[in-house]
């Protein structure tokens, strides 16, 4: 796995990771006071992102899909250097799915805590 292909996805994952929480969902607006609410929206894209734990998901899912890669290089019968490779791919490939599970955690985050303080989320 080239350098420059692990730090493209490093910086993917990272902004991936920021996505979640800086989410606006869909809210019926009808009645609602639009400064209050962008204050309600700030302060649960705050709680998503210190709260969805979404570094340790993304580490869970580099961790296992290391394992899972290194394992099918050593199946396949590769050398240490393929061996080396698929669990490198592997990891990428885990901690990616883990980065957009915790990604989607932290949306769900940010629409049960504007749920919760009242405002109709409509996605």
């Amino acid at each position: 796995m080239s350098k420059l292909f692990a730090l493209s996805l490093i910086a993917f994952v990272s902004l991936l990771g920021c996505a979640g929480a800086d989410v606006r969902p869909i809210v019926d607006m009808k009645g609602v006071n639009e400064s209050a609410y962008e204050n309600d929206l700030k302060d649960c894209q705050t709680i998503a992102q210190q709260q969805s734990g979404m570094g340790s998901t993304a580490a869970k899912g580099a961790g296992a899909g290391a394992v899972v890669g290194g394992l099918l290089g050593l199946v396949t019968g590769g050398n240490t250097t393929g061996i080396v490779q698929a669990a490198g791919a592997g990891a990428v490939i885990g901690g990616a799915g883990g980065a957009y599970s915790g990604n989607q955690s932290q949306e769900a985050v940010v629409k049960r805590c504007l749920s919760g303080r009242g405002y109709k989320v409509l996605n």
